[in-house]
């Protein structure tokens, strides 16, 4: 049985929820594999809607196990909220596991992400504040704390010490804040404990026993292709792997063990935060855009920046991702436009190029090219085939099919878990 990743082919806000929900009656396993609370999820079942920050998609699907994975940072503060929230909806949150290997997002790391943001004034990436990126510079400085350490309190100790012997001399004496304390610090985080015992596991040898039973795994990626540390639009990206490969190192399964790689592209483009982004709008398609398909994040609430179709993005998905299937997301957003148009290409300096540019200066002055394709005003909301659609909006969707590289295998044409168009099964 396959192990499937699915990720977010553009800038994240991709519908990756649904997507990770429709399949979640079918899975076995459903993994965070990277990120923390700073990406959402929002999954609609019946007339319920549910947001969800940093735990996995799965966690809403009787039968499924939920996991977060070593690549993941987690806020306990967060994740018991979030937890809480749950079981006050009548959500069994019981077989969630976390690996004990998962790094910890403490109350500093928040502190230095605030502060350090405010700081950049005009040059800040756009961070959502939650400690995220701290938090992974804290692993790879070799000063983090996993969750495992809550359980060894003179480690625990020694690496928070380690970690506020740098952060206070620059707290207090770059940015004139207070120092703060190391037993407060470990206290906090003990205080977490006994609570997170219950979820804590060997997350890596759970997840490789269980492909070698042939049960279904997902991996489930937060953010989107082009917020990867590596092969983003850095530095305004986010301080993980949301791409296929983080998927391997994340979760601690090897890339053998992957069948299909899914992407989740939206009928158009969004972003959140600031960098490039070419098909951007700033008139009334745009605001149109924003106001009918939602579009504001479901972890920052800030409103998402909006704009038509780019299909030089989805091939860059495509080929970094090693993608075999795309999931189209809020097709029915488009209803209602006579023209609808598409990036195909971008000018750069008078140069027609058909490929992202790997310079950050070419892509900051990357101008869309755009083929106009026809429009529909037909309500699609109810269509179960694709042979519902109309035709146009048949038409759009080969169209996207063949401009990004790889078929299009599901069509999301409502927000609810039943407004899904089926064309190709995923398992």
């Amino acid at each position: 049985m396959p192990a499937l990743v699915l990720l977010g082919a553009q800038w994240g806000d991709e519908g990756k929820g649904k997507a990770t929900d429709l399949l979640g009656g079918s899975v076995d396993y459903v993994v965070r594999y990277q990120g923390g609370n700073n990406a959402g999820h929002t999954v609609v079942v019946g007339d319920q809607k549910y947001a969800l920050h940093l735990l996995p998609s799965g966690i809403l699907s009787p039968g499924c196990t939920p996991v977060i994975g070593n690549g993941v940072v987690v806020d306990p503060s967060v994740l018991f909220s979030e937890l809480s929230g749950l079981n006050e909806r009548g959500v069994d949150t019981s077989k969630l596991l976390i690996s004990g290997n998962a790094h910890i997002i403490t109350p500093y790391n928040v502190t230095v992400d605030k502060i350090t943001e405010r700081f950049l004034g005009k040059r800040k990436i756009g961070t959502t504040g939650r400690g995220i990126g701290p938090t992974y510079a804290d692993k790879i400085n070799r000063v983090g704390i996993r969750v495992q350490d809550l359980y060894d309190e003179s480690i625990l100790t020694q690496k928070v010490e380690a970690a506020l012997d740098v952060k206070n001399q620059i707290l207090t004496k770059l940015y004139n804040r207070r120092a703060i304390a190391v037993d407060q610090v470990v206290e906090e985080l003990l205080g977490y404990a006994d609570k997170l015992a219950p979820y804590v596991a060997d997350t890596v040898l759970v997840l490789n026993q269980a492909l070698e039973e042939d049960k279904v795994v997902l991996f489930e990626g937060g953010q989107g292709t082009l917020l990867d540390i590596d092969h983003g639009t850095y530095p305004f990206v986010t301080s993980s792997n949301p791409t296929a490969g983080g998927a391997c190192t994340g979760a601690g399964v090897g890339p053998t063990k992957i069948s299909r790689v899914i992407g989740i592209l939206k009928a158009y483009t969004t972003r959140v935060g600031a960098g490039p982004f070419p098909t951007e709008l700033f008139d009334e398609d745009g605001e149109a855009l924003r106001r009918i398909g939602g579009e504001r994040g479901v972890t920052t609430g800030r409103d998402r920046r909006c704009g038509w179709f780019d299909a030089v993005i989805a091939r860059y998905a495509t080929r970094v991702n090693g993608l075999t299937d795309f999931f189209l997301t809020k097709l029915d957003v488009l209803t209602g436009w006579e023209q609808i148009p598409v990036c195909v290409a971008y000018e750069i300096d008078g140069r027609r190029v058909e490929e992202l540019p790997y310079s950050q200066t070419d892509f900051h002055h990357a101008k869309p090219v755009y083929e106009m394709l026809p429009g529909w005003s037909e309500d699609i909301s109810k269509a179960k085939t694709f042979a519902d659609l109309p035709k146009n909006a048949q038409a759009y969707v080969k169209a996207l099919e063949e401009m990004s590289g790889a078929p299009i295998s599901a069509i999301g044409v409502g927000p609810g878990r039943d407004e899904t168009i089926e064309i190709n099964s995923f398992l």
